[in-house]
């Protein structure tokens, strides 16, 4: 296993940091859209397919099954604990799996027909940069696919818009003043588009799939709403964001054991968008 280098990401990735187990939640979730984007790419048996940023893997097997046997699904991540889950993960579809960092791949150039890249680019300090360095990676003709969740603003709490934009104001404070960033460093990943033309790519078209859950929710959709949105990225964090009455009520409403809870109401209706950006290299 390739060592990569450990300077930190503008989200303070290194190759120790492990949320793999909001990373096994958020596929467990989105899997319907995630898989109903790489059936988009129309990949074709014996391809060779990069997915960079692989995570605990779940994709990486998805794009396997696409790519056959004759084909080659290969996962790279920077953070030691998700490439060693990704390893568990995909182990059946026989995927090879890297630990590496994006601007030093340890990979040859020109090895790969597609790069596929979920909701990484948005950690690199220098994006352009990036999605070069995979760029080299991809045969002429090849493809670079980018996925990124929520470039439009989630809906939580469809009965109350104005707690929804002071829960979404506060996450994003606490991110700027966590990792020390400009409000453009957090807004800039929804101009994908751009950045693959700027890095160079062709032919460049977007979509964007609806992920949407109404109550009552699956399993897996609670799980993901409550364990990583509830508690992993709400909870203590925003109460210096938001006023007393304010962050009351969103505990309230992210308290399984309290009657307002938000994921057993009728009326609870979720939105985030998922978008898939493509070029040609």
């Amino acid at each position: 296993m390739t060592r990569p280098t450990t300077t930190l990401g503008l989200l303070g990735d290194t190759a120790s940091r492990d949320y793999a187990d909001k990373l096994r939640l958020f596929n467990a979730f989105a899997a319907p859209e995630i898989r109903q984007a790489i059936a988009s790419l129309a990949l074709k048996p014996g391809m060779r397919i990069l997915d960079a940023g692989c995570g605990t893997g779940e994709a990486l097997a998805w794009l396997a099954d696409d790519v056959g046997p004759d084909g080659a699904a290969i996962g790279m991540d920077l953070a030691t604990p998700h490439v060693r889950a990704a390893h568990s993960t995909a182990a059946k579809s026989g995927s090879l799996l890297l630990q590496g960092n994006i601007l030093a791949l340890p990979m040859v150039a020109a090895s790969v027909d597609l790069v596929w890249s979920v909701n990484v680019i948005n950690h690199l300090r220098s994006p352009v940069a990036g999605l070069q360095a995979l760029m080299a990676l991809v045969r002429p003709g090849g493809r670079v696919a980018l996925g990124q969740s929520s470039l439009l603003p989630d809906m939580y709490f469809a009965w109350d818009s104005r707690l929804e934009r002071l829960v979404n104001e506060a996450v994003r404070q606490y991110y700027r003043d966590r990792y020390q960033l400009d409000e453009r460093d957090l807004t800039s990943i929804r101009a994908i588009a751009g950045l693959l033309r700027q890095a160079g790519l062709r032919d460049v078209h977007v979509r964007t799939f609806m992920i949407e859950r109404l109550a009552p929710l699956r399993l897996e959709d609670e799980n993901y709403l409550l364990n990583a949105i509830f508690r992993g990225t709400w909870g203590s964090r925003l109460q210096a964001y938001l006023s007393s009455s304010d962050h009351e009520e969103v505990m309230r409403l992210c308290d399984p054991n309290h009657p307002d809870y938000a994921l057993r109401r009728p009326d609870f209706h979720f939105l985030q968008s998922f978008t898939l950006a493509v070029g040609v290299v």
